[in-house]
């Protein structure tokens, strides 16, 4: 069985350590979010988190994440001291004995969506990502250089359309909720301030030079530089896909497609490079074929999130839930749940798969209470419930099936 876990924000997560042990829930992925992008992770307050989750019964199962600086993925001239700090990091995590850390390597925006409170048809509230929303923010809000060259010129006359409809106070709530808001609880590269915007264009200038094959370059550079540490310590890295899947703001995007990430896995063939496979995020693509891709890249998947999307049209889509959208769910889990057979039967050590509940919906008593952005309790309890139904179903077919 996949194991399932669940993503915890620390003590000031209104979610505690002993409702997930209620819920069913294995391990805690969590992070040292008090600790900048780009500092050693002291083993003092890895184990501090550590014990905590094991007080309530639960385990440090994966970090979500180790957060990658921005100077490495642009190659600054301190890329060498905080490479030589992220390593320091690995080493500290296994002397903890965890294994499995995920990070992600997209360029100053970490994930994106337009709209945090977007009603569905039950009622519940979920994220929406509509690219003329986007658009309208780029070029008239943000005010990014040159922007209008990035988009089609039907998405352009949308997002002018937009944009003369927006009050003052829209366009900063959309600025807000795409630069701090959904970043600030992932070691997001802005912090508020009044200045926000002008510090992010600053960040996005930085990469005015870097494009999709000089950023895997300096991806596969910080491979060949970390890899061997996680091998040799016994850690799973594990990438996350780009959250949406395609270019944005004129940043490259370089784990959209089963291609790229099938190029991220060459760049260094140890199993210690793994995937972390993400059915939300590739799945704001259409041209993703979600049940090819999780057979494609089984072999190297250490860490799964599962949830679905729904297109509104060819250029939104928003979060369905964990069963209902895009996504083949029982197709994608049947798969992953026989990689694992498969590693049993091949020895391997670990063979853990965790996965958890990716987002959620904001339903019934999530209204009352407090929560990050696509994490609310209800709603991904719901999720966890289903995929947990829904796995304990296959392995029982596949069971019977042998």
């Amino acid at each position: 069985m996949l194991e399932k876990t669940w993503r915890w924000f620390g003590q000031n997560d209104p979610v505690t350590l002993n409702d997930l042990k209620q819920m069913g829930v294995e391990g805690v992925v969590t992070s040292l979010h008090h600790i900048p992008p780009g500092e050693v992770w002291p083993v003092e307050e890895i184990r501090r988190v550590q014990q905590e989750t094991e007080k309530h019964g639960l385990y440090w199962s994966v970090v979500e994440s180790l957060p990658v600086a921005e100077g490495i993925k642009i190659r600054s001239k301190d890329s060498e001291r905080l490479t030589d700090n992220y390593r320091q990091s690995l080493r500290n995590l296994a002397a903890c004995g965890i294994d499995t850390v995920c990070y992600n390597f997209m360029p100053v925006l970490d994930w994106a969506r337009t709209h945090l409170q977007y009603k569905n048809k039950q009622g519940g509230e979920t994220m929406l990502f509509d690219f003329p929303t986007f658009a309208a923010f780029d070029i008239y809000i943000l005010g990014r250089e040159n922007a209008q060259a990035d988009y089609p010129d039907a998405m352009l006359q949308k997002a002018e359309q937009l944009a003369l409809k927006m009050t003052e106070t829209e366009k900063e709530t959309l600025a807000h909720n795409i630069i701090v808001v959904t970043q600030a609880f992932i070691h997001g590269s802005v912090s508020d301030g009044k200045d926000y915007r002008q510090r992010f264009l600053d960040y996005l200038k930085t990469y005015r030079d870097i494009g999709k094959e000089q950023l895997i370059q300096h991806l596969s550079l910080f491979l060949n530089n970390v890899i061997p540490v996680a091998e040799e310590t016994g850690i799973r890295m594990c990438i996350h896909p780009d959250d949406p899947p395609f270019p944005l703001l004129g940043l490259p995007r370089i784990a959209s497609t089963v291609d790229d990430l099938l190029h991220i896995l060459a760049q260094n063939r140890s199993l210690s490079n793994g995937i972390a496979f993400c059915t939300g995020s590739l799945s704001g693509r259409p041209d993703n074929d979600l049940t090819a891709m999780a057979q494609q890249l089984a072999d190297r998947t250490h860490f799964i999130h599962l949830r679905n999307t729904a297109r509104l049209t060819s250029d939104s889509f928003y979060e369905s839930g964990h069963l209902s959208g895009s996504v083949d769910m029982y197709a994608v889990v049947k798969i992953l749940l026989q990689e694992q057979i498969r590693r049993k039967k091949a020895g391997w050590n670990n063979f853990r798969m965790p996965f958890r509940p990716d987002h959620g919906i904001r339903i019934l008593d999530d209204f009352s209470r407090q929560s990050n952005p696509g994490y609310p309790l209800v709603g991904r309890l719901k999720g966890l419930a289903e995929i947990d139904g829904l796995q304990t179903a296959i392995s029982r077919q596949l069971q019977d099936s042998e």
